[in-house]
């Protein structure tokens, strides 16, 4: 274990204890990714650290704390983040240890819990409803859960808890780094009302202003705002964002994750317009989609494609399918019809494909006697291939020496849909 100088904010709100019939944690890592690279390579502690891709055409994906005073952080072009910081030391993403390292974290929680969220690789919901006669106090669960955490990983971890998911996610981030914040259900709405309005869950870039010009920049604010009103203005979103102010939220703490659709996009090192280069990383997502669907036993109805232009707008068309299909030929071809609308609206600097609709391959369907199982063969023979040797070993010869894209292998969760022998995931219609 390295030794580290640990500083612990921890927060607590009003708390009686009989106001804990439900208890829900947030736990998140803490700029993880940059963590994880400062935990590995002691030479990067105390410095500004970026991890993203090695070229100004790329985003970050997290910045060290260290680099955060500076304005930057994760989805930030990285041209503009060297802009403002300058002395950042920029490190390649490494997806596999990332994988690793949550998987440990994910193990943890489900000490804790039979009932966890994952969200990302890094945060997850618990639900920790009548556990206190096991492991004590709100105060005291959060702190064992950051003890266990750190113990295993070197990780420090920021810790929210209160009677809904929400409320816990903003209590998570409210002292970060390494803060443990506890709000019970009674003190919940009026320690949200002080906040902007950018903190109610859904409300982003393009929401806020909308909420400011109708008078209202507090959460306090839109919980005494008239329901009606909100409505009027926001439609259905503003009985959403009601809710949430009145720190009113019935989700539950699904450990049965529903999948609605699986995509994988490029940004490509250059600018690119012609139909056969831009057809090529289609093959390359449809290709790397389809290995996931079938490692996961889904089918897909649907395929979207995305292509971002060189002045950011971002394009997209879909087209469902006649029937249920895995295989990346399928994708391929239905991606290259839809291409047919976008192609003169480049140059872009991304290409992606998302399928959606999903199904469970061993769902019932109306067999085709007439398929030719041919394709599928072909594509399941190199995932094999793949699984033994590495996802390089067969490639197509045209992709020989080219690599044509700034991401690497896309984050994605596929490697916790199994937890202790148990199905955790499902395609969610």
């Amino acid at each position: 274990m390295h030794e580290r100088l640990i500083l612990v904010v921890y927060t607590v709100v009003n708390r009686p204890m009989n106001d804990w019939r439900r208890i829900v944690v947030h736990a998140d890592m803490d700029a993880f990714y940059a963590s994880v690279e400062q935990l590995d390579d002691p030479s990067l502690r105390g410095k500004p650290v970026l991890i993203g891709p090695n070229s100004y055409r790329g985003v970050v994906l997290t910045a060290s704390y260290e680099a955060r005073p500076y304005g930057v952080g994760s989805a930030m072009p990285v041209a503009e983040a060297r802009r403002r910081c300058p002395d950042a030391i920029m490190v390649s993403p490494r997806i596999g240890r990332y994988q690793e390292i949550s998987r440990q974290i994910m193990q943890i929680f489900t000490d804790f819990s039979p009932s966890v969220e994952a969200l990302s690789l890094d945060e997850a919901f618990l639900e920790m409803s009548g556990s206190m006669h096991i492991f004590g106090s709100p105060e005291r669960i959060g702190r064992k859960i950051k003890d266990a955490v750190l113990n295993a990983t070197g990780l420090n971890i920021s810790v929210g808890i209160s009677g809904t998911k929400y409320v816990a996610k903003v209590a998570s981030a409210h002292e970060k780094p390494n803060g443990l914040t506890v709000v019970p259900q009674s003190s919940a709405e009026a320690w949200l009302a002080p906040m902007p309005v950018s903190r109610l869950w859904g409300v982003g870039v393009k929401t806020a202003p909308r909420l400011h010009a109708i008078g209202l920049t507090t959460i306090g604010e839109v919980a005494a705002a008239d329901l009606r009103f909100l409505v009027h203005h926001l439609g259905s979103q503003g009985a959403h964002f009601h809710a949430l102010a009145q720190a009113r939220d019935p989700r539950k703490v699904n450990r049965i994750k529903g999948a609605r659709s699986l995509g994988s996009d490029r940004t490509l090192h250059k600018d690119i317009s012609a139909r056969e280069e831009i057809e090529i990383h289609l093959r390359r997502s449809a290709e790397r989609i389809a290995r996931r669907l079938r490692a996961r036993d889904y089918m897909a109805r649907g395929v979207r494609i995305r292509l971002k232009t060189n002045r950011f707008v971002l394009l997209s068309r879909q087209q469902q399918l006649s029937k249920p299909t895995d295989t990346a030929d399928d994708f391929h071809v239905v991606a290259r019809q839809l291409l047919d609308h976008l192609i003169g609206q480049g140059p872009f600097r991304l290409v992606g494909m998302a399928v959606f609709d999903l199904s469970w391959r061993h769902d019932p369907l109306q067999l085709d006697l007439f398929a030719d199982g041919t394709i599928r063969k072909l594509e399941t023979t190199m995932d094999k291939l793949a699984a033994r040797f590495g996802r390089d070993v067969v490639i197509r010869a045209r992709d020989l020496g080219r690599s044509g894209t700034v991401s690497g292998p896309g984050v994605n969760l596929d490697f916790l849909d199994e937890r202790e022998g148990e199905r955790v995931t499902r395609p969610e219609r």
